[in-house]
C-alpha cells in the first residue's frame, strides 16, 4: 500500500445494539496507540474527533422494532458528510465504532463518491436484517441490507438512492445468521464466506476470492470489520460474542491481503467494547488490525 492521508472519525454509537459500552471503543482504540502505528507506516494522520452522539439513557427508544431510529439516521446523516468530505479531499476515510450501524453512514458517504463500490464485510453475523425480518429491533443487525438498497425508507435516505450491489458484498468470518436473514441473503446472491468456508480453503484463498468479487466491476473497496468476527478468546471486548471465530493471526493476513490489494478506499473497525474488555487487549488488538489494513509489515 502505498503512503496516503487517513482521516479518523470517531463514532461513539451506542443506540444500534442492546448492550451499552461501545460509545467508548473509539478512545479504546485511539488509547492503543493508533495514531503512531499508521504514522510509523508512513501515513499522514488527521484526527477530527468525535461525531456527537447523545447518551442514550436520555432518550427512551420510540419504536422498539427500530430502536432509535430518528437518532441513528441523525448520525448516519452527520457521518456520511463526513466521509464524504475526506474522499472528495484525497483522504482515505478511517471509522471508528461504536457500533455497526455506523457502517450505513460510512457507506451512503462512500456512494456519493464513488458510485459502485464493492464491500468486504467481516463479521460473526449477517447484520442483513430489515425491519420486516428483525427479531431484536436493533439497527446494528440491519447495516448491511441497508447499504443494499434494503429496509426502512428512513434509513435508506442518507444514500440519496445510491447503493452498494448486493453482488459485491462479501462476508468473511461469518458463524451465525438468522433464518430469514439468511434467505434475504441468498435471494440478493450475496457471498458468505464462513468459517468453514475459512477452515476449509485457508484465509488466503479466501481472501483471493473475496477481493475478486468485490472489486469485480466496482469503482472503490470499502472494508466494514466488526471486531466480533475475532474469537471471544482473543477479542473479549465485544458485546455479542460468538465463539469460533477467526484466530489473530488470520485476522491480520486477510486485512494485510487486502493492503497488498491497494484498493481498498474506506475502512471501518466496530463493535469494541471496554466494558467487557481485559486490560484492553480488543482496543489494541483493533489497532493492530487498522494498522494491517493500512500496510504494516513486520519487514
Amino acid at each position: 500500500m502505498t503512503n496516503k492521508h487517513i482521516t479518523i472519525i470517531g463514532v461513539p454509537l451506542d443506540y444500534g445494539a442492546d448492550r451499552r459500552g461501545v460509545d467508548m471503543g473509539p478512545s479504546a482504540i485511539r488509547y492503543a496507540g493508533l495514531h503512531e502505528r499508521l504514522r510509523r507506516v508512513g501515513h499522514e494522520v488527521t484526527d477530527v474527533g468525535n461525531l456527537p452522539v447523545p447518551v442514550p439513557e436520555s432518550r427512551p427508544p420510540a419504536d422498539t422494532h427500530l430502536k432509535y431510529l430518528s437518532e441513528i439516521v441523525k448520525v448516519t446523516r452527520i457521518l456520511a458528510r463526513s466521509v464524504e468530505r475526506a474522499l472528495l479531499e484525497g483522504s482515505l476515510p478511517l471509522v471508528l465504532g461504536g457500533d455497526h450501524a455506523l457502517a450505513m453512514g460510512s457507506i451512503a458517504g462512500l456512494t456519493r463518491v464513488h458510485k459502485n463500490p464493492g464491500i468486504i464485510w467481516f463479521d460473526a453475523h449477517g447484520d442483513f436484517n430489515t425491519d420486516q425480518s428483525t427479531p431484536s429491533g436493533n439497527i446494528h443487525g440491519m447495516p448491511a441490507a441497508v447499504a443494499t438498497g434494503l429496509g426502512h425508507a428512513a434509513l435508506l435516505a442518507p444514500f440519496k438512492g445510491a447503493f452498494a450491489r448486493p453482488d459485491r458484498l462479501v462476508y468473511v468470518g461469518t458463524r451465525i445468521l438468522d433464518p430469514e436473514e439468511a434467505e434475504l441473503m441468498r435471494r440478493q446472491r450475496v457471498t458468505v464466506f464462513s468459517m468453514y468456508d475459512i477452515d476449509k480453503l485457508g484465509m488466503r484463498e479466501v481472501m483471493s476470492q473475496a477481493i475478486h468479487v468485490a472489486t469485480g466491476g466496482t469503482d472503490a473497496l470499502h472494508v466494514s470489520f466488526d471486531i466480533d468476527a475475532v474469537d471471544p478468546v482473543y477479542a473479549p471486548g465485544s458485546g455479542t460474542p460468538y465463539a469460533g471465530g477467526l484466530t489473530v493471526r488470520e485476522a491480520h493476513l486477510a486485512l494485510e491481503l487486502v493492503a497488498e490489494s491497494g484498493l481498498m478506499t474506506s475502512f471501518d473497525m466496530a463493535e469494541v467494547n471496554p466494558i467487557f474488555d481485559e486490560h484492553n487487549r480488543t482496543g489494541i488488538l483493533a489497532a493492530d488490525l487498522i494498522a494491517s489494513a493500512l500496510g504494516q509489515r513486520i519487514y
